[in-house]
């Protein structure tokens, strides 16, 4: 992160900016305004998922190809939202679509094994050094039944996780994810608040937040839970924060955290649903040089089908094979995903292709970085692997509370609508935020660098 000082930004200016780009992106996505109102009808909101809501409507798409999506107004644009970063493959890769073709002639669904999810299961346990897998549908069932291994292996029910990290939509998780910032509480004393209704208040309370990259917080919050007898059965924990922009561990911060679960006998998960595959081939367990006792995987695993498995090793993952946990599911490894994900683990997602990745990253980080420097932006760029993101905070983000402290909502609202309007497809709501893919080139790459500049020439005028 740059030193040098920054500008302030003339509030006014953002809001006038905002206005126009709010008009352009309403004038150029009628179709999609039409079909919104036809949506709601039918589609709570007018969408499948209340994470696709979006001030007036959502955008609908039509097709994607390689690096490239068109919505239904028929405008192309460069993808670097990629399905919540699921889609690192790049959309329609002729190798997975290929291999679905193939399997939907042969039967989609038997409730039954397949040799595809035999290969799949091996290549990660090579990718990720954990022997024993399991596979479910998404994220949120990846998390939960991971969870419930670890409580079944100990015999505790309390849950350890990270303030302001989302693992997911089941009840356990669903605790101080987004909140205001006065309603965090004390360090020491993070406050277990459910996120939205219908979330027991009991539930909530089983779950208890500690913040991130700060290992002397989280022992002495374990020697409070000891003393109450509420021993944690697992630590559930992104090893990078990827839903605040990115924040990346600090040295030595993840190690110090393996040594303190393994010495107080808690289960340590790792939710690589966002870094699996997409920031090196073992994700973060491979990235970080940190081993943990289970890993949870989803979005890029199935190229693109609904798709997510866990890994553990021998010892956590006997109390499934004994059948003392019970982890189920009818289409858990269903035949149509483990073709898509062996296709993906074998034939796209190469060392190639996570060297393209690396040299892509560096490319759209120095050139944003450059942006903000020769702007005196509030800001910096920051990224790993496929990831990354400009965090428009005048000092660096380490933790949810510092995130909340500094996070500038009406740029980063500013910047999507300017992207979008720009043929630049980002993640809503987020930080001037990318997910690449191996179909991504130095031309979207330089393209999304000069309409960030276009940006901080408008901000700073």
């Amino acid at each position: 992160m740059s030193t040098q000082s920054h500008v302030t930004l003339d509030r006014a200016r953002i809001a006038e900016l905002t206005a126009r780009e709010q008009r352009r992106f309403e004038e150029s996505t009628a179709a999609s305004g039409a079909l919104f109102e036809r949506a709601r009808a039918s589609l709570v909101g007018g969408v499948a998922s209340s994470y696709q809501l979006l001030e007036p409507w959502p955008i609908y798409f039509e097709r994607g190809e390689g690096a490239h999506v068109w919505d239904v107004d028929g405008t192309r644009r460069a993808d670097f939202h990629n399905g919540f970063g699921s889609m690192v493959q790049g959309h329609a890769h002729p190798a997975i679509t290929r291999a679905v073709t193939e399997r939907i002639a042969r039967g989609t669904h038997f409730a039954v094994p397949t040799e595809d999810a035999i290969v799949v299961a091996e290549e990660l346990a090579t990718r990720f050094g954990l022997p024993q897998w399991r596979f479910t549908n998404s994220g949120s069932e990846a998390t939960m039944d991971a969870i419930r291994i670890a409580r079944g292996l100990t015999g505790r029910d309390t849950v350890l996780k990270i303030f302001g990290s989302y693992h997911g939509h089941h009840d356990t998780v669903m605790v101080s994810i987004g909140v205001p910032y006065d309603r965090i509480g004390d360090r020491l004393h993070l406050e277990s608040l459910p996120y939205g209704e219908g979330i027991p208040e009991v539930v909530s309370h089983m779950t208890v937040p500690v913040p991130f990259n700060d290992v002397e917080a989280m022992e002495a919050r374990l020697d409070e839970l000891e003393a109450e007898g509420r021993r944690p059965a697992c630590l559930i924990m992104e090893a990078a924060l990827m839903n605040l922009g990115v924040i990346l561990p600090e040295s030595g911060y993840l190690e110090a955290v393996r040594e303190l679960t393994r010495r107080r006998g808690i289960v340590l998960i790792f939710d690589e649903v966002k870094t699996g595959m997409c920031i090196a081939a073992g994700g973060a367990t491979e990235r970080f040089g940190v081993m943990p006792d289970m890993v949870t995987l989803a979005k890029a695993l199935g190229g693109g089908l609904p798709s997510g498995a866990i890994g553990g090793t021998d010892e956590v993952m006997e109390v499934v094979r004994s059948g003392r946990v019970y982890q189920v599911g009818t289409y858990n490894g269903n035949p149509l995903v483990a073709a898509a994900a062996r296709a993906s683990l074998t034939e796209v997602l190469t060392p190639e292709a996570y060297a393209h990745l690396e040299a892509l990253n560096e490319r759209i980080l120095g050139g944003c970085q450059g942006v903000i420097d020769r702007y005196g932006l509030p800001g910096y760029a920051i990224g790993v692997g496929s990831k990354g993101c400009v965090t428009f905070a005048p000092e660096r983000v380490t933790d949810y509370e510092s995130f909340k402290a500094h996070q500038d909502g009406a740029v980063c609202e500013l910047a999507w609508l300017w992207n979008i309007n720009r043929g630049i497809f980002m993640t809503p709501g987020r930080e001037e935020e990318w997910t690449l893919s191996v179909t991504h080139t130095d031309a979207e790459v330089d393209t999304f660098v000069a309409v960030f500049e276009e940006l901080a020439e408008a901000l700073t005028a």
